[in-house]
């Protein structure tokens, strides 16, 4: 559950962020305006306590027998220094002087006699409109005189049409915080209704989010942490390769997580969250009875490998003594320094870094290393920029200084097979923009020719399949990487079988390698290419546009004789993915045929 519970508290608070942070600006606006400003009674002159009624006015008989209209109420009043009745009835509302019984026309004089009578500030009239209805005085539904006055608050007066009642005094304060108070009740046409939909439903979406925080809160912590380690139960831990052979025996205490024991000891497992229960690198096989999958590990983990008896270590609890078979044997525990010899832009955010190890690595075509990230703080003027790419990074807001305040791991494919480059290492590093950039392509981002960086490996399951059968290739973003270092091994050990790559981008500019795949394609009669484009591909030849696992249906998989017989190789960003990996599902290709790398990120 509680992965489900992330995923949605992510994404509701994503929705509902915007709110929450127009709620509190609002508010702090809101709270430091003028309040005698905003009431509009800085310059407003309330009227003086009514003279007394003079004898000579007509009695009310007399004027509603002089009426031709007929009459529903009657009261009296002054308007100005004149005695007048009011007179209403369910169509109109009208005025006639009280003494003379003639109707009183509230022309554009009149009102702005009105309203600099109630007026005390250094402005003088710049006019009178007559409006049907202004939002400045919604609470009064009535046609008004709206009298401008031509000082430093842009002061307008407000005269009903009807009665000649001063109705409001609007100023530049008012406005300013009507402004402020719609975003803050999201009544965005009346601005009155503080029970709309719109604000019940964020009100009640940000508490869901308070709720699921402290769900996700306790949830985080397990009753051992609470314990002292010196006083848990002591547990051990044997860790043994993927050849059988034994690695370790690490010594644990009850309560901790395998994840958190084995780095402990020194052994740090693949992660890209930390062991955030978030990535699913750190699965490991437990020898002999699995516990049950929690919903992290079947959220993360494949069925087949749920049912291989692998569980996520960071989600794995030490309650006695355990035995796991861990990927990657030794390179686990080894370290390797490397020397930046390449740093190349390939797209705008796709760049290609080039490491030269101090010790041979083994890594095959579909393997991943983890670079060591260090804390560091560097000036984002580090990062260089091709003249062509300046117009891309000009969108982007990156703060002056890059930070990161405590080590971490990246993950990162190799692009080429190890043995094409001498022995050295190369990576495909996407840059992850935002408010904060991400931590470990800001690194990399900023590394220069020479520089030394940490990295262990390789790592990963996602590799060729034995047997030469078809082979479809289908990627996007970063995921360009792996599938490259494949096609490149199969290519340059001469193999026969059919080949289709398919790969997603935005557009022409953000692909990388286009110009080797074309080649490889003119080379090879078995590798056919197909870039698909998300946006307008401008004009370019023999390229798709829309979602590159839907073109690949429409264009290939609908169409062949036999998917049966083709082995799958995915890897891009986690939607693509997904999709790709439902459409595969949907078209009835077995799992045991489809391989992909998915780093959760």
């Amino acid at each position: 559950m509680t992965p489900w519970m992330r995923k949605i508290h992510k994404w509701v608070g994503l929705v509902i962020a915007i709110q929450f942070v127009l709620w509190m600006a609002s508010g702090v606006v809101m709270s430091l305006l003028d309040a005698k400003k905003v009431a509009g009674r800085e310059f407003r002159i309330m009227p003086a306590a009514a003279p007394a009624w003079p004898g000579n006015v007509m009695p009310v008989d007399a004027v509603l027998a002089k009426s031709r209209a007929q009459v529903m109420n009657i009261s009296s009043g002054w308007l100005l220094d004149r005695p007048v009745y009011q007179l209403v009835n369910d169509k109109a509302t009208w005025m006639v002087d009280a003494v003379k019984g003639t109707p009183v026309a509230l022309d554009e004089g009149l009102a702005m006699r009105i309203a600099q009578a109630s007026y005390s500030g250094s402005g003088t009239p710049a006019g009178a409109r007559l409006l049907n209805y202004t939002p400045e005085t919604r609470k009064h539904k009535e046609p008004v005189w709206g009298i401008d006055f031509n000082d430093a608050d842009d002061t307008t007066v407000y005269v009903s049409a009807n009665s000649g009642k001063v109705l409001e005094h609007r100023n530049s304060t008012w406005r300013l915080f009507d402004f402020f108070w719609m975003l803050h009740i999201m009544d965005y046409v009346e601005r009155e209704n503080f029970n709309n939909k719109l604000l019940v439903t964020s009100a009640v979406g940000g508490l869901f989010m308070a709720l699921t925080g402290v769900w996700l809160l306790v949830t985080s912590f397990r009753l051992a942490e609470f314990i002292p380690q010196r006083l848990r139960r002591a547990s051990s831990i044997n860790v043994y390769g993927d050849d059988g052979g034994k690695l370790r025996a690490v010594a644990a205490s009850a309560g901790d997580t395998v994840f958190q024991a084995l780095a402990r000891d020194g052994l740090q497992l693949p992660s890209n969250c930390g062991g955030g229960q978030s990535c699913g690198l750190c699965g490991v096989r437990c020898i002999g009875k699995a516990p049950k999958p929690t919903s992290a590990d079947r959220a993360l983990l494949s069925p087949e490998k749920l049912a291989a008896g692998f569980r996520l270590a960071c989600n794995l609890p030490v309650d006695s003594s355990v035995e796991i078979e861990v990927a990657g044997g030794a390179a686990l525990s080894t370290e390797y320094e490397a020397t930046v010899t390449s740093v190349r832009a390939v797209t705008p955010f796709l760049r290609e870094i080039t490491i030269r190890p101090d010790a041979k690595v083994e890594c095959r075509p579909g393997s991943y290393i983890q670079v060591h990230v260090p804390d560091y703080q560097r000036d984002a003027a580090h990062i260089e920029l091709p003249d062509e790419h300046r117009d891309a990074w000009s969108t982007l807001t990156l703060p002056q200084q890059l930070v990161n305040a405590e080590p971490l791991r990246r993950s990162y494919s190799l692009a080429v097979p190890v043995e094409k480059c001498g022995g050295q290492l190369t990576l495909l590093v996407r840059f992850m923009p935002g408010a904060q950039p991400g931590k470990g392509s800001s690194y990399m981002y900023t590394l220069k020719e020479g520089e030394k960086v940490r990295f262990s490996g390789a790592f990963g399951d996602f590799a060729i399949k034995p047997g030469g059968r078809e082979k479809v290739f289908i990627g996007g973003g970063a995921g360009m990487a792996p599938l490259r270092a494949m096609i490149h091994s199969l290519l340059d050990e001469g193999a026969r079988e059919p080949m289709h790559f398919w790969y997603g981008a935005r557009s022409q500019r953000d692909a990388p390698y286009v110009d080797e795949m074309k080649g490889f394609a003119d080379k090879h009669p078995n590798f056919k290419w197909q870039l698909v484009l998300s946006e307008d591909a401008g004009g370019a030849e023999n390229v798709s546009v829309g979602l590159v696992h839907e073109a690949a249906r429409d264009a290939l998989l609908q169409k062949h004789p036999d998917l049966g017989m083709c082995d799958f190789y995915l890897c891009g960003p986690p939607a693509m993915l997904e999709s790709t990996l439902e459409l595969l599902k949907d078209l009835g290709v077995d799992s045991d045929r489809i391989a992909f790398d998915d780093f959760k990120v």
